[in-house]
């Protein structure tokens, strides 16, 4: 018993320097990091942590037979999200509806190629397999695993210093710890998150979630 609640223990901390402290010091230390190399080298050490973990198999980060029977998830929540994106930017930002494909065409494309592999693959691995897989017998429910998850994923934006970029990736957290839970699907959240994203840039809102834009 002692050696359970010393485990426990470990995975407290382990999952306070990863959701806590880890978003706390990237807001602070931003300017002097890159940004890029910080969600690398975290999804790294996330990645060391779950080859320990019991449960987990590499297999499962690429597992494409998972995506069997899930095409309505993807195509509901893409259209859902591209409905409250393009609401969103024509409401905040009505300039700068399309702007990236109307005025930098190659820009867009580039972002939509590169994006999922230096944002999302990281992102996903820490905030999906990670928190599920090591950390979500530490809460008592699904209910209470996928709230908290879209927390953590929220406040990890809280460094974009504005108020758009944590609610979206609240309401977004919601729909890939929901979406993971119920499937266990990390092709299916990667390309959830991949659509998510690219919409952001798409339809114009990417002035929020751009790092070079931040305060300071």
């Amino acid at each position: 018993m002692a050696e359970g609640r010393a485990g426990i223990m470990r995975l407290w901390l382990e999952f306070t320097a990863f959701y806590v402290l880890a978003p706390a010091a990237l807001y602070v230390l931003l300017p002097y990091v890159d940004l890029y190399a910080a969600i690398a080298g975290t999804m790294v050490i996330g990645l060391v942590l779950l080859h320990f973990t019991d449960g987990f198999t590499w297999r499962h980060l690429w597992d494409w037979r998972s995506l069997r029977g899930t095409g309505g998830t993807i195509l509901w929540t893409s259209a859902l999200t591209a409905l409250v994106l393009a609401v969103m930017t024509v409401w905040l930002v009505p300039d700068r509806f399309l702007i990236l494909p109307r005025e930098r065409p190659e820009l867009w494309l580039a972002i939509l190629a590169l994006y999922p592999w230096f944002s999302v693959l990281g992102q996903e691995v820490i905030f999906r397999p990670l928190f599920f897989y090591r950390y979500g017998h530490l809460f008592s429910s699904d209910r209470v695993r996928i709230l908290v998850n879209a927390v953590v994923f929220s406040a990890a934006h809280l460094f974009f210093q504005n108020w758009i970029a944590p609610v979206m990736t609240f309401a977004g957290g919601l729909l890939f710890a929901w979406a993971y839970q119920r499937s266990r699907s990390f092709p299916l959240v990667f390309i959830m998150h991949w659509i998510a994203g690219g919409l952001v840039f798409t339809l114009g809102l990417g002035l929020f979630f751009y790092h070079g834009a931040i305060p300071r």
